[in-house]
């Protein structure tokens, strides 16, 4: 792969920061461009100059009912990436926030209804993940950080089911055979997401009372597969 671009949509600077490390050494690249959306638009030539795009977490939602111009301009660029990627002219991995800008531009639908509260989850994957290059090796099931609000109802159209657990029916999903997106975080070690913690205590993913519960919970998981996943990003489109 020529470059990845990491896009960056979270309004917290530290935060964002921490997530673009985090995600640099899940793939396992020296150097990682990136792409703050809240600062900078997506222009052309950044679209065409990257291969490959790896999307991070944000607090917006897509069903949000009242968006400010800067989050919709956010969502038409994350999808302009997505549609690269659908051309088969780029690969993406979309995560959190951009499972739903993915599902919306496919025609599913998505619900608030179905959250997950900060911890590290098991996900089992499909079976038409057997042959995926991503998800493949990581059969029958993985263990990830999880922390949304909305997710997809069902798999969107055209997509393949790739991941799923009893708390939310969509973890993960693939379009063609280089669009990716996953509703889960695979970037983060215990301690970045322990540490992430602490920008959102008041965001409403967990009790703020029992952060430091939660925390140690975290801090605790065991055999996190999330940067597996990244890796072979790097490697299957390189």
């Amino acid at each position: 792969m020529a470059s990845i671009l990491y896009v960056c949509v979270r309004p917290e600077r530290g935060a964002a920061d921490a997530e673009h490390v985090s995600f640099q050494r899940g793939l396992g690249v020296a150097a990682l461009d990136q792409l703050d959306l809240i600062s900078d638009p997506l222009t052309d030539e950044l679209l065409s100059r990257h291969d490959g795009f790896v999307i991070g977490g944000s607090p917006f939602n897509v069903t949000d009912a009242v968006k400010t111009p800067l989050q919709q301009r956010v969502e038409a660029d994350l999808e302009r990436i997505a549609a690269r990627a659908l051309s088969g002219e780029a690969a993406a991995m979309f995560t959190c926030y951009g499972i739903g800008v993915v599902t919306r531009l496919l025609g599913g639908a998505l619900t608030l209804e179905r959250p997950e509260s900060t911890r590290a989850s098991e996900i089992r994957t499909t079976d038409e993940a057997a042959s995926d290059p991503l998800f493949g090796p990581s059969a029958p099931a993985l263990t990830v950080f999880t922390a949304h609000k909305e997710s997809a109802v069902a798999v969107p159209p055209g997509a393949t089911l790739l991941a799923t657990n009893a708390a939310c029916a969509v973890q993960a999903y693939r379009v063609g055979t280089q669009l990716y997106a996953t509703q889960f975080h695979p970037e983060p070690s215990p301690q970045d997401f322990a540490n992430r913690m602490t920008f959102y205590r008041n965001n409403g993913y967990f009790d703020a009372a029992e952060f430091d519960a939660v925390k140690a919970e975290i801090l605790a998981a065991q055999d996190v597969g999330g940067e597996d996943l990244l890796r072979r990003f790097a490697l299957t489109f390189g």
